[in-house]
């Protein structure tokens, strides 16, 4: 099912996508949940990023045209990273062009959320941890990623992690299509079957370095295809079964 996360009037809350209509979500979403009474109609709510995470952990070089176009060995293990909760938005909210930087880069890739506390999983049970699977951009500002040498301050401006439009729960990672588009033009066109770590074996490696917490999210890593956006542009992520995340780049005010 696909689970949207919006405001009801004042109500910050979660609903259940079915068709063109949005359902109550009784329960909690990351437990025991079921089909309330009927909302709204979908072009009716606004969605929102579908978590706010404890923690955003991404992969590096996941995707070997990824890791050649980057000049870039193939790491031997998961290469992670953090990116902060506050850079997190949600579809239609605007990206942040830092005056820092000078060449910001859109990133489309899969995203993991994490359905409850995984601490040193079996690979083999991986799957009963996620809670299910979204867009994301892992929005880069590639510059200052060359000359920090690390990646703490290039990935993790406020804005630079839009997640959306919503979570779907019944998904197969295995092989889906996902692709990125800068103003309508065709950028990434890749598939999740050229993931180097595959999304079972990421959740269980990531939960033998840290404890994953309920809502937490694992970014797991971008096709070939990255490049610059430019204030103005606008950004879209689509993934097969899930949806189109769609993002515009703004100057710093």
């Amino acid at each position: 099912m696909k689970l949207v996360r919006f405001h009801d009037g004042t109500v910050l809350r979660y609903g259940i996508i079915e068709g063109d209509s949005v359902y109550a979500l009784n329960g909690d979403v990351f437990g025991e949940c079921e089909l309330g009474g009927r909302l709204a109609s979908l072009s009716e709510i606004r969605p929102l990023a579908p978590v706010q995470p404890s923690k955003i952990i991404a992969l590096g070089k996941n995707y070997a045209a990824h890791a050649a176009e980057m000049k870039s060995d193939l790491p031997s293990a998961p290469l992670i990273f953090l990116k902060p909760p506050t850079a997190v938005i949600g579809p239609g909210d605007d990206i942040v062009y830092p005056e820092m930087s000078q060449e910001v880069d859109y990133e489309g890739e899969l995203a993991v959320i994490i359905g409850q506390r995984a601490k040193r999983v079996p690979v083999d049970r991986a799957t009963h941890y996620i809670l299910g699977y979204t867009c994301a951009n892992d929005v880069t500002a590639r510059d200052l990623q060359r000359r920090d040498g690390q990646w703490s301050r290039a990935k993790g401006f406020d804005t630079f992690c839009p997640l959306g439009p919503w979570i779907e729960t019944a998904l197969d990672p295995g092989a889906l299509a996902i692709q990125t588009r800068l103003n309508g033009e065709v950028c990434q066109n890749g598939s999740t079957s050229d993931l180097i770590f595959k999304v079972e074996y990421l959740v269980s490696f990531i939960s033998h370095v840290m404890t994953l917490e309920p809502g937490d999210v694992i970014l797991t890593g971008t096709p070939a295809g990255v490049g610059p956006m430019q204030p103005g542009d606008e950004v879209e992520v689509e993934i097969e079964g899930v949806g189109v995340l769609k993002n515009r780049l703004v100057k710093s005010t």
